[in-house]
């Protein structure tokens, strides 16, 4: 296979603006959210704020970059998706859904006994799961063992792996940055969500991981940060890293600086926790503020 192959990408809406393909990826991403939201309620927990956060990477992959066909999960020339943080299932349920992956109304079994959608992912029988959550760390290295796998099989698919920043403490993470630019696999691209917290508290009091840009960059990578809120920059991000991606070339990781409880006010400006509560009264509060912030925003 030459080395300059150029790989798929996700079709584009015929005839569509840049202002127009926003605004779409937008609409997933708001739906996304109103998704974990009534997940949570249904379970009275979960972890919600980082859904919320996560929620425009997520549509930005789901409703705009990857090639998949939602009846069938194991189409062989779809491109990967491995959630390496487990415990955002409840996100990555929620964009599967939005994505007509799973029907929407199989989310109001999350958490529950024999539900196909547990707390922490699992592929065994969760459609379009490619890797079960677990010990944080992982995905990367699993991710590079797909990538490789699916170049050695001829396969123009691409792999996204979603990871946390604070996987970036794990030793294993780096090992698998390593390896990818070893292999030159421009088949992945990588996508960190930096919330700034994790489960021992704020990221930079547990192990500091700046300058994480220029980490990446010293490890081979093609590196981006940009505001992980922000739907225009996200697209300009994933179109920039699918402009280089090629077979055999640089890996790309996108560092997507994110919110706990993004579009939700009355969980933005709470103190931050990992597991976040929210009362029984709040939960259509907050779902008033979330569709309040987003019409809003779409009138502009």
């Amino acid at each position: 296979m030459a080395a300059t192959q150029t790989l798929h990408t996700a079709p584009r809406v015929p005839g569509e603006t840049g202002t127009e393909r926003t605004a779409r990826v937008s609409g997933a991403a708001y739906r996304i959210r109103h998704h974990a939201l009534n997940m949570g309620e249904v379970q009275g927990q979960g972890y919600v704020g980082q859904a919320l956060g996560a929620a425009d990477m997520l549509a930005a992959v789901y409703a705009d970059q990857l090639r998949f066909r939602a009846d069938d999960p194991e189409w062989e020339e779809r491109d990967r998706f491995l959630l390496s943080t487990g415990h955002y299932a409840i996100g990555h349920y929620a964009a599967l859904a939005e994505a007509g992956i799973i029907p929407v109304r199989e989310l109001d079994t999350y958490g529950s006994d024999d539900s196909r959608l547990p707390m922490s992912g699992m592929s065994t029988y969760t459609p379009g799961m490619e890797i079960s959550g677990g010990s944080l760390g992982h995905g990367l290295s699993i991710a590079v063992g797909i990538a490789l796998g699916l170049r050695h099989q001829g396969s123009a698919a691409r792999v996204y792996n979603f990871l946390s920043d604070g996987e970036l403490d794990e030793g294993s993470t780096w090992e698998a940055a390593m390896g990818a630019h070893h292999h030159q696999l421009g088949n992945l691209t990588a996508m960190v969500d930096i919330n700034a917290l994790q489960a021992d508290g704020k990221t930079d009091t547990v192990l500091r991981t700046e300058p994480v840009t220029e980490k990446w960059e010293a490890f081979g990578w093609y590196a981006q940060r940009v505001d992980g809120n922000n739907i225009s920059a996200l697209l300009t991000a994933f179109d920039n890293a699918a402009a280089q991606a090629t077979v055999t070339g640089r890996p790309s990781v996108i560092l997507c600086d994110t919110k706990v409880g993004r579009g939700v006010p009355l969980l933005e400006d709470r103190e931050k926790a990992h597991f976040m509560r929210i009362e029984e009264h709040e939960w259509q509060t907050c779902r008033e503020q979330l569709t309040a912030g987003y019409e809003e925003k779409a009138s502009r």
